[in-house]
C-alpha cells in the first residue's frame, strides 16, 4: 500500500537459536538475555535449542534465515574460533555469514571427577592416571569445544593416555559424570557449580588464569602444577550477516542495557559466568585475533583436522 509506514523494529515474536542442550551455560546465557529483552520489547523471544556435530548445525540454520532481525544466534567461542582453527584452513570463515551483535560472558572451564575417583588435587589425578594407562576417560560437551581441548591439553601435558567422550552438551556431559558412567569431565562451571555445592562430584581444577570468586577453593590447574596451563571460552550474540544496520545497533544498544544491570550481573555470576560486554567492531577484532591464535596453536600440538 502506498505511503504504508513500516512497522518498527521488533513487531512480532524472535527466534533465538542455541547449539546446545537445555541446562548448559550457553543456554543460560541465552535464556535470561532473551528474558530480558522479551522485557524490553514486549515481544517473546523463544530459545530454539538445535543441537549437533559441537553447534555446527545451529549455525547452518541460522546462517540461512531472513536477515531482518527476527532470528538470532547465541553463538560461543566453540563455533566461531576453537572449531574451525580445529579444522585447519580449508574450513569456513564464520564471520563471512554471520555479523557480530554484542560479547556477553565468558565462561570459565572446570576439571571435575566423580565421587569413586581418590584424587582431591590436579596432582593426585595426575598420578592416579600413570597408574591406569589407557583406562580413563574424560567428557566434553563435544568435539572441537573449549573444554574438549581443555582436555586435549591436559591429557597432552600430563603424558598419560585418557579417552575423550564427546557428549551433546554440558548437561549430558554432567549427567554421565554424576552417574559414574565417565570418571572425569571438563566442562562450564556453570553447569557444575550445584553438583559440586551438593557433593555428587569434585573440582580439582579451573583452567582459568585466576580463581574463580564463584568459587575460590577450587585452584587453577596453572598453579596446580601445570603452569601456563589456560583455555577460556565466551559467548555471544550474533545475526545473519546482512541484517540491517540499525536493527543490528538497536539489539546491540539492549543488549548493552541489560548486561549493565546489577540482577543481569548477580544472575550469571551466581552461576560462574562472567560478563563481558563489547560492541559488535571490537567483539569482531577479537573473534578474528583468536581464530589466529588458535589456528596457530592447534598446529602446533597436531590436533587440526580432527
Amino acid at each position: 500500500m502506498a505511503g504504508a509506514i513500516a512497522q518498527p523494529y521488533p513487531d512480532r515474536p524472535i527466534r533465538f537459536l542455541v547449539g546446545f542442550v537445555a541446562g548448559g551455560a550457553v543456554d543460560l546465557t541465552a535464556r535470561t538475555l532473551g528474558q530480558k529483552l522479551s522485557e524490553r520489547w514486549g515481544q517473546q523471544v523463544i530459545v530454539d535449542n538445535r543441537t549437533g556435530a559441537g553447534g555446527v548445525i545451529v549455525m547452518q540454520i541460522a546462517a540461512k534465515a531472513p536477515r531482518d532481525g527476527y532470528t538470532l544466534l547465541m553463538g560461543s567461542s566453540t563455533q566461531f574460533t576453537i572449531g574451525p582453527a580445529m579444522q585447519g584452513p580449508s574450513t569456513y570463515e564464520p564471520l563471512k555469514s554471520f555479523t557480530p551483535i554484542s560479547q556477553a560472558v565468558v565462561s570459565p572451564i572446570v576439571l571435575t571427577v566423580h565421587p569413586s575417583v581418590p584424587a582431591r588435587s590436579i596432582q593426585e589425578l595426575i598420578q592416579y592416571a600413570k597408574t591406569r594407562p589407557g583406562q580413563l576417560s574424560f567428557a566434553s560437551t563435544g568435539s572441537g569445544t573449549g573444554p574438549h581441548i581443555a582436555g586435549v591439553f591436559f591429557v597432552r601435558s600430563i603424558g598419560v593416555d585418557i579417552a575423550h567422550v564427546p557428549y551433546k552438551g554440558g548437561g549430558d556431559a554432567i549427567v554421565a559424570l554424576i552417574g559414574g558412567h565417565i570418571p572425569i569431565s571438563f566442562g562450564a562451571i556453570s553447569t557444575a557449580l550445584p553438583h559440586m555445592r551438593s557433593g555428587k562430584l569434585r573440582a580439582l581444577g579451573v583452567t582459568a588464569t585466576k580463581r574463580l570468586s564463584i568459587a575460590p577453593e577450587v585452584p587453577t590447574i596453572a598453579e596446580s602444577g601445570l603452569p601456563g596451563f589456560e583455555v577460556s571460552q565466551w559467548y555471544g550474540v550474533f545475526a545473519p550477516a546482512g541484517i540491517p544496520g540499525g536493527i543490528a545497533k538497536r539489539i546491540n544498544g539492549e543488549l548493552a542495557g541489560i548486561l549493565a544491570l546489577p540482577e543481569t550481573r548477580d544472575r550469571l555470576s551466581s552461576q560462574g559466568l562472567e560478563i563481558a560486554y563489547a560492541p559488535p567492531e571490537v567483539f569482531g577484532s577479537y573473534i578474528r585475533s583468536e581464530l589466529v591464535k588458535w589456528t596457530k596453536l592447534l598446529k602446533e600440538i597436531g590436533i587440526q583436522g580432527q
